[in-house]
């Protein structure tokens, strides 16, 4: 059901719910109903809460049909707390995540660092009041939890807005998000966006940051690489460069469009995104997704190199499902991030 294009529809059935700190289980008539000191009950009693050090939150438990249509989250956008604080979400009662991906990753943009942009799955402000709208439809259950390795206590404010009452297929994918890194990659051996998953599904896209170890020559004409439905040696999408597969040309700008753009391109880091909205990837049996690393010198001649990458991926899929890969360490995923 397309509630954007057509948002005339009445007789939907669905019922709206929203979760926040001030109404944590969304049941209806239960929000703003905390108290503050000097102004009583529903009066901005809970608006926030301060998460320690260490600490696992539960952001929602949710019992469905239903389906997540808008996620926002903020806190003061240290680059500590948006590559040390974790999200992870649950589907159908399954005991691994299908979510599991640091907050800033989640959001947007690579390496800690937010800048304000606009894309079809993301928006982000000046003050990294953080968005997501890529639907997450669920049959039974749905649930998120916060992780706070950061070491540094964060007070959290974040809402997510769902319908109950929505009728799935019988074969719908659920949203799965992975993060990954490189730190260096290996030499002649592409980086995987996305590890092979086995079933059915469809690919969305990625965002990718680059920490570029060597700025001598330009880094990106690395192909992105969409192995699909049995491909082994050579894949069925191929592009033709790293800029060309975020939409962009002739190296990277700092320009974001709906569907691919670089949010982040100075010094030596780099964040682009690129969304398959509009150009579906769907995989019948499997798929990998992985990019090279290309750079090219002066008399045109290409070379392989190695450099710092990241990404977090994002895709649907078939449950049950295989676990993620494993989560990279908090020491690894904090190395050289975006200077505090």
């Amino acid at each position: 059901m397309n509630l954007v294009e057509n948002p005339f529809e009445l007789g939907t059935g669905l019922k709206s719910r929203s979760i926040s700190f001030e109404n944590p289980t969304g049941e209806r008539g239960s929000g703003g109903t905390a108290a503050r000191l000097e102004t009583g009950v529903g009066r901005k009693g809970r608006p926030s809460v301060v998460i320690a050090p260490g600490e696992t939150f539960a952001l929602a438990d949710i019992e469905g049909p239903g389906t997540i249509r808008h996620i926002w989250m903020a806190t003061r956008p240290t680059p500590e707390k948006l590559r040390g604080i974790t999200i992870r979400g649950y589907w159908e009662n399954q005991e691994h995540p299908s979510i599991e991906c640091p907050l800033g990753d989640l959001m947007g943009f690579s390496h800690g660092k937010h800048t304000r942009f606009n894309s079809a799955a993301h928006s982000v402000s000046d003050n990294a009041g953080l968005n997501l709208y890529l639907p997450m439809p669920f049959a039974r259950r749905a649930r998120f939890e916060l992780t706070n390795e950061s070491g540094v206590e964060s007070r959290f404010y974040y809402q997510m807005d769902y319908t109950l009452g929505d009728v799935h297929p019988t074969d719908f994918g659920r949203l799965h998000v992975l993060f990954r890194r490189e730190n260096p990659t290996t030499l002649k051996q592409d980086f995987e966006i996305l590890p092979q998953r086995d079933g059915r599904g469809r690919y969305l896209g990625t965002i990718v940051g680059v920490r570029i170890l060597d700025s001598k020559y330009w880094w990106g004409e690395g192909e992105a690489k969409i192995y699909l439905d049995g491909d082994r040696e050579y894949p069925t999408i191929c592009t033709t460069g790293t800029e060309d597969y975020a939409c962009l040309g002739f190296e990277m700008q700092e320009t974001c469009h709906p569907y691919g753009g670089c949010p982040l391109n100075r010094e030596s880091f780099v964040s682009f995104y690129r969304w398959h909205l509009p150009d579906p990837v769907f995989f019948n049996t499997d798929i990998r997704v992985t990019l090279q690393q290309l750079g090219i010198k002066e008399d045109a001649k290409l070379f392989e190199r190695q450099d710092d990458v990241c990404c977090s991926s994002f895709w649907y899929e078939e449950l049950p499902g295989n676990p993620l890969p494993a989560y990279p360490k908090l020491e690894f995923r904090m190395a050289h991030i975006w200077p505090s």
